[in-house]
């Protein structure tokens, strides 16, 4: 049991540790996740969604003091309980999303491991089987370094995370994992290679034949059967290649300027996913910035899910010399956390990613 113990302590302790921190990383992008399942498609809690971003932060920053708790052995009671109930937690959400397919994406490692629901769900019960074994044999769960200490790695680690989040919440995750970083090409991501494999699907046939019903499974080709077609159930036995960016597209008023704009030189993109929830201020800074950008011979588009009207309003109310244009909010809530932000581009490739906060740190070529 003192070794069983000792391996779960360690395992545990680290992968909550990697996990939290990589949320950490992106607590903006875990809020998307939790207000995903506060939906009403899901769990049907709305009222929850407001408070999204705060309870990422606080579940992601106790995910990580827990890890780092039990690795020293800090008041072993309260950590390994806490974990319980954590685990628990966590083991009915993937399991629910597993079962109703609700979440395709549970968030545990944010965008940087990507693991199906019932994937998710498999690896919280052997974190769950691991935690009951730190549980039962708790009493060997010995401190590393003495009292005073544990204190003070507690507090360094605590203090260390709410920095780190502030950090990240003021500007970009630290490390981007997802595929609008700098350095990507938007029509490469969005393209299939020709030997990329293909979804395949089942086909359930049903026919009455003689007064009673009788089903035949094909994998597309219409069965040769002597009776009355009823109906057909179609299942998705294997994915076919997704590509990393999809589901991009750039509209106005129904006309499709993807391909134009992804293929123009020296391009800046104000995304503002949700007008209504922007730091509107920015705006007059956005202002000088995109002005500056047609000066130097930019072409400059806003991108929102919001309305025509919405756009209209805020172009007009800050005297932007930009139009914009209608985006998916899920993928714009991707491409960039910060509402508005900004990116430059040439010919699709993404040359420069900034949060609001830095805009003064865009770097605008002349056209030559």
């Amino acid at each position: 049991m003192k070794y069983l113990v000792g391996f779960s302590r360690g395992f545990v302790g680290i992968l909550f540790i990697i996990s939290g921190w990589i949320k950490l990383n992106d607590p903006v992008g875990f809020s998307f996740k939790l207000e995903e399942y506060f939906s009403a498609a899901v769990l049907d809690l709305p009222f929850f969604e407001p408070y999204a971003l705060a309870l990422s932060i606080f579940v992601v920053i106790v995910e990580v003091v827990l890890g780092v708790a039990l690795l020293i052995g800090f008041l072993p009671k309260l950590t390994v309980w806490s974990l319980l109930g954590m685990i628990l937690f966590f083991t009915f959400l993937t399991l629910y999303s597993a079962y109703f397919n609700k979440v395709t994406d549970c968030g545990c490692f944010g965008d940087a491991v990507k693991l199906t629901p019932w994937q998710s769900f498999a690896k919280d019960v052997i974190l769950l089987v691991l935690i009951l074994v730190l549980v039962v044999g708790i009493k060997h769960i010995k401190p590393l370094v003495t009292r005073k200490t544990s204190w003070v790695v507690m507090g360094v680690a605590t203090i260390a995370c709410f920095l780190f989040c502030n950090h990240v919440l003021r500007h970009l995750p630290a490390k981007d994992f997802r595929p609008y970083k700098i350095g990507v090409n938007i029509q490469e991501g969005m393209s299939i290679p020709e030997n990329a494999p293909k979804p395949l699907y089942e086909y359930a046939w049903k026919f009455m034949v003689d007064g009673q019903e009788q089903v035949i499974v094909t994998n597309g080709d219409y069965p040769s059967v002597n009776g009355e077609f009823v109906g057909v159930e179609t299942k998705e036995i294997q994915k076919g290649y997704e590509p990393p960016i999809h589901d991009f597209t750039i509209e106005k008023e129904g006309e499709d300027f993807t391909d134009t704009l992804l293929n123009t030189p020296k391009l800046v993109m104000v995304i503002a996913y949700d007008l209504a929830k922007s730091e509107l201020g920015v705006f007059e800074e956005v202002k000088t910035l995109t002005d500056e950008a047609l000066r130097k011979g930019y072409t400059v588009i806003g991108m929102s899910a919001s309305g025509i009207a919405e756009g209209e309003a805020i172009k007009k109310e800050y005297g932007l010399n930009f139009d914009f244009y209608f985006t998916d909010m899920t993928t714009l809530k991707t491409i960039i956390r910060s509402n508005p932000g900004i990116l430059v581009l040439e010919k699709g490739t993404i040359l420069q990613k900034k949060h609001y906060n830095d805009l003064d740190e865009i770097r605008l070529d002349d056209t030559l």
